[in-house]
């Protein structure tokens, strides 16, 4: 079987904005937790967790873009764009038959099924839906939407397996490779659920610190 290597990361998290940020805070035992400030959790059991902070799309996407991506796939997007910058890969001298995409996520756009779900329901019953709400809100958006970005037309799926969809993203990628499916594959998995019913169930789970 073929040998498969790690040539790139990326990452936007708690802890950093991209992969330098993120190993120093590693290394410096930083905590990556603080206060919620993506909603009012003043009634939840729950008030703290860990957020990327300052986010502010405006520096990654312009409006267009960023009003077609739910958060999570716009964590996706930036953190492939850092892998595939930090592994020097030439894009026009590969085949684009042979890279593939695996991205995971354990509830996809939770954030625009809520948005759309929250209008509609506080509406006046007539069905005003985005054409984004479906697009935005599928699990294997990401790894769609980054495909389309870079050309790729090699294998594409997304893997949800709650807590351990990533690590599924990178062994599937390693078999892929090891058997001779692709040559590349973009592997990770992004979330983004500090939203009212996320931290909301979670919380009557009894699955979250207090």
């Amino acid at each position: 079987m073929r040998r498969v290597v790690i040539t790139g990361l990326g990452a936007i998290t708690p802890l950093g904005a991209n992969l330098h940020e993120y190993w120093e805070g590693l290394r410096q035992g930083v905590s990556g937790a603080g206060m919620i400030t993506r909603f009012d959790s003043e009634k939840f059991k729950t008030r703290f967790a860990c957020e990327v902070k300052g986010y502010d799309s405006s520096n990654y996407f312009d409006r267009k873009e960023a009003n077609k991506m739910d958060l999570y796939t716009q964590f996706a997007h930036i953190s492939c764009d850092e892998a595939i910058s930090d592994s020097g890969l030439d894009l026009a001298a590969i085949n684009k038959d042979r890279v593939g995409v695996i991205w995971s996520s354990g509830i996809g756009g939770i954030q625009t099924f809520y948005e759309q779900i929250r209008n509609y329901v506080l509406g006046d019953g007539t069905p005003r839906f985005s054409p984004f709400f479906i697009p935005k809100m599928i699990g294997n958006i990401a790894s769609g939407s980054i495909s389309i970005k870079y050309g790729f037309t090699g294998i594409n799926f997304a893997t949800v397996s709650a807590c351990a969809s990533s690590t599924h993203a990178l062994i599937d990628a390693v078999n892929y490779i090891k058997l001779g499916k692709a040559d590349i594959i973009i592997a990770g998995g992004s979330e983004a659920a500090i939203i009212e019913p996320g931290v909301g169930g979670f919380n009557s789970m009894m699955a979250m610190s207090t």
